[in-house]
C-alpha cells in the first residue's frame, strides 16, 4: 500500500512537472545570451539501463545548465532481461528484492520517477530501443505505458496535419523545431524498418523536400544503420535490418546530396562514443558518408569499441555524457559530447546508494568489471 501511494503521487508530480507540460516553458533560442541570435540547442544521449538512475539525473542537471529546447532519449530504458544493479541496490529494494516478475512490473515506472522526472517542465522525446521489447515488454505496452511523452500536443498536432486519420501515436514520428525537421525511427526488433514505417519516412522526405523552410534534417534511431564502424551491434543482424536500413541511408543521400538538406544521423545501441561511425570501405564506395554519431552513454554497461575505431573522428569507452548540439540560423548543426564524471552525481541520488555503490558505477559497469558490491 505505500508503495502504492508513493507512485500516485509521482504520478501526479509528473502531470504537474511533464517533459512536455507546456512548450512555453522551453529555455531555449533567443531567450539563452551565451548562444549566437537566432541558435539555439537540444541534448541526446541513449541507454540508460544497468545504472542509469545514478547517471540520468546527472545528464537532466547539468542539460537543463545548457537551457536546451528539448532532451531526446535515443531508447533502452530498463534491462527487463535482468535486475538493473542500480534498482538492485538502491536503498528501498536492498533490505527487500524484489523477484525478476516484480522487477518486470515496476521497471518502466521506475524509469519514469528516477530518470525523466529530474528534468522537470523540459520536453523529453522518447526512441524504443530493444529492451523495450524485450520479453515480457513489447510494442504495445511502450506504446501505452509512454503515451504521456508520444501523443504530446506537439506531436498529435503534426501527426494529424500529415494524415488525419492517424489517430493514435506509433513508435516512430517527426516534429519540427524551427527550420529542422526531427524524425524519429522504429528499429527496436529485427523485422523493422517494415514497410509501413518505409512508406511514413520517405514521404516525410519527399516533404521535407519540397518545403523550403526545410533546412535540416536529424534522425534518430536506437540502432545504427547498417555497414557503421559499430556494425557488429547494429541494424546488420537481420536481414531486413540490413536491406531496410540500407534503404534509409540511400533516401538520406538523396535527400543531402539531391535535394540539399543537411542531415545528421543519431543511434545509441553500442554503449560508448562515436563521432563519424559511417565513414567505412561500405559507405565510402556506395554513395558517400553521412555525419552519424552513437551515444550510449547514459549509464549502460561500456563496450569495448571496435577494431575499426581508428576511422571515427572520436570515440570513447566507459565514459557518461550526452551529445549537446547547437543549432544555427540556417540549419547547420555543431555536436558536442558533454562527458560526466562521479562528482556530478547529485546529492539526492548519492542518499539511495552507498559511496562503493555510485563509484562501481564510474568504475566497473562495462563488459569484465567486477560485479558491484553487496
Amino acid at each position: 500500500m505505500k508503495h502504492t501511494v508513493l507512485f500516485l503521487l509521482a504520478g501526479l508530480a509528473l502531470f504537474v512537472a511533464s517533459p512536455h507540460f507546456t512548450q512555453a516553458q522551453s529555455n531555449g533560442g533567443a531567450s539563452n545570451p551565451s548562444l549566437p541570435q537566432g541558435s539555439w540547442r537540444f541534448a541526446v544521449s541513449g541507454d540508460s539501463r544497468n545504472c542509469g538512475d545514478v547517471v540520468m539525473p546527472a545528464i537532466a542537471a547539468n542539460v537543463k545548465q545548457a537551457r536546451p529546447r528539448f532532451y531526446w532519449h535515443l531508447g533502452d530504458f530498463r534491462k527487463i532481461s535482468g535486475i538493473d544493479e542500480d534498482i538492485q541496490h538502491d536503498s528501498e529494494y536492498v533490505a527487500n528484492p524484489l523477484s525478476i516478475d516484480a522487477y518486470e512490473n515496476i521497471a518502466w515506472d521506475n524509469f519514469v520517477e528516477k530518470q525523466l522526472m529530474p528534468f522537470g517542465s523540459l520536453p523529453v522525446y522518447l526512441s524504443i530501443g530493444n529492451h523495450e521489447t524485450t520479453k515480457p515488454k513489447t510494442r504495445d505496452e511502450y506504446l501505452v505505458r509512454f503515451r504521456q511523452w508520444l501523443d504530446v500536443p506537439k506531436l498529435r498536432a503534426q501527426r494529424l496535419r500529415d494524415d488525419p486519420a492517424a489517430l493514435d501515436p506509433k513508435a516512430y514520428y517527426h516534429w519540427i523545431e524551427g527550420n529542422v525537421d526531427f524524425l524519429v525511427l522504429d528499429n527496436a526488433t529485427p523485422d523493422q524498418f517494415d514497410a509501413a514505417q518505409l512508406s511514413w519516412f520517405e514521404k516525410r522526405l519527399d516533404s521535407d523536400a519540397a518545403n523550403p523552410r526545410i533546412r535540416t534534417l536529424v534522425v534518430g534511431m536506437h540502432e545504427a544503420l547498417p555497414e557503421s564502424i559499430s556494425a557488429d551491434h547494429a541494424m546488420d543482424q537481420s536481414p531486413a535490418g540490413i536491406e531496410s536500413g540500407r534503404r534509409v541511408y540511400a533516401d538520406l543521400l538523396k535527400t543531402q546530396n539531391g535535394n540539399h538538406k543537411r542531415v545528421y544521423v543519431l543511434a545509441s545501441h553500442s554503449h560508448y562514443y562515436m563521432d563519424g561511425i559511417f565513414n567505412t570501405d561500405y559507405w565510402r564506395t556506395h554513395g558517400g558518408v553521412l555525419p552519424g554519431w552513437i551515444i550510449g552513454t547514459a549509464g549502460a554497461q561500456r563496450y569495448a569499441l571496435p577494431a575499426a575505431k581508428t576511422d571515427a573522428r572520436a570515440a570513447e569507452t566507459n565514459v557518461y555524457g550526452f551529445e549537446l548540439a547547437t543549432v544555427g540560423r540556417t540549419g547547420e548543426i555543431q555536436f558536442e559530447f558533454k562527458r560526466l564524471e562521479e562528482p556530478d552525481i547529485p546529492a539526492s541520488v548519492l542518499s539511495r546508494y552507498t559511496p562503493a555503490f555510485v563509484h562501481w558505477c564510474f568504475a566497473e559497469n562495462r563488459t569484465g568489471g567486477a560485479p558491484p558490491p553487496h
